[in-house]
Parts: C-alpha cells; structure tokens; sequence
C-alpha cells in the first residue's frame, strides 16, 4: 500500500541562523533525517509532499500577521526549502510522487487540495517530518486524523524554537491522535 511522506515547512526562514521565525539549532539537527526521509520515500515509490507556508508580504488580515513577524514571503530567500533539501528538491522536482504543495495556514490540508491528491492514490497513512512540532505539524496531523487517517510522526525529524511546546505535542500526536511516534522508522510502544 502507498503512504505519503508530508515534509512540512522546512525553510530557510523557519531553520537558518537569520530566518525570520527559526527554530535554528534544533531545526538545523534534523537537516539530515529530513533529507535521508524524503529520499527513501521517493525512491520507493511513496509519494512526497514538500508543505511549504506561504504569505504575501502585504496581507495585514492574515491571522499569523498579528501573531509573527513575516516569514515565508512569495519570492524570497527565506520561502527555500532549507540546504541540502533544496538541492534535493531541485534534483527531483520533475517526478510524479513528488509535490510542493503551498500552504497558507498551519495545516497542509487547510485551503489546499492535499486530501484530493492522498485520496486520488488511495493513501491511507501520513509520515510528518518537519517544523514546527507544535504548530504547523500538530495541525497538520490534528487534521489528518480527523479526516480518518493512519499517522506518523518521525521523533526524529520534526523541531520548534519551544522545547516545551515541541514535547507536548510529541505527546498529543501519541496520546490523543492515536499516531506511531517513529525514531528512525521504529514504532514507539
């Protein structure tokens, strides 16, 4: 059965030293597994998603305007997938499990056709991996599971600038989303 790899946010501006709301060094330690992830999963045959935020420099009515300084702005530096994601990215860009996806809330199903596109493939389980645990990949994997599917999260592929924040919903995902919390694709008990 297919599974969908779901890469959420991993930027320039939510993981570089000088982005606009990184998680800098706990982000910056997870480069490597997020890479070595989407690999595996796209040459296996899985489908990857690359959800990545997006916002428009001008939108002063964008709920997160009031809540974060702005990041992740169309057609800046800070919007690229992080280093060695990047080239990645750019060295597969053209095959068909691969997509970037667009996202302008926290959730990669909020506003975009992510549920058509798993549906479509007859994808019943969702691996997250990225930043930030407690935001962008909590909603992700809150939505998922209320549109009935099977979650993932890799311990040790997902950050946030809030290591409180980070190990709470760590637990949440285990505790209430019922999800396999997975260490180098090992299921926890």
């Amino acid at each position: 059965m297919k599974k969908a790899f779901i890469n959420i946010d991993y930027t320039n501006d939510f993981v570089a030293d000088d982005g606009k709301l990184t998680c800098g060094k706990p982000g910056q330690a997870i480069e490597e597994r997020i890479v070595s992830l989407s690999r595996e999963f796209l040459e296996s045959g899985d489908y990857v998603v690359l959800a990545v935020d997006l916002h428009d420099e001008r939108d002063n009515f964008h709920p997160e305007s009031s809540l974060f300084p702005p990041h992740n702005i169309r057609g800046t530096k800070g919007r690229e997938l992080y280093r060695s994601l990047n080239e990645w990215y750019k060295e597969n860009e053209e095959s068909a499990s691969l997509i970037y996806l667009d996202k302008t809330r926290y959730s990669a199903f909020s506003g975009t056709n992510l549920e058509t596109k798993l549906r479509e493939r007859d994808i019943k389980d969702v691996y997250l991996a990225g930043v930030c645990t407690d935001i962008c990949v909590l909603h992700t994997a809150v939505d998922a599971y209320n549109k009935g599917f099977s979650i993932h999260i890799y311990e040790d592929a997902v950050a946030s600038f809030n290591e409180n924040g980070h190990q709470w919903a760590l637990n949440h995902f285990k505790n209430s989303l019922g999800a396999k919390i997975l260490s180098k694709g090992v299921d926890s008990e």
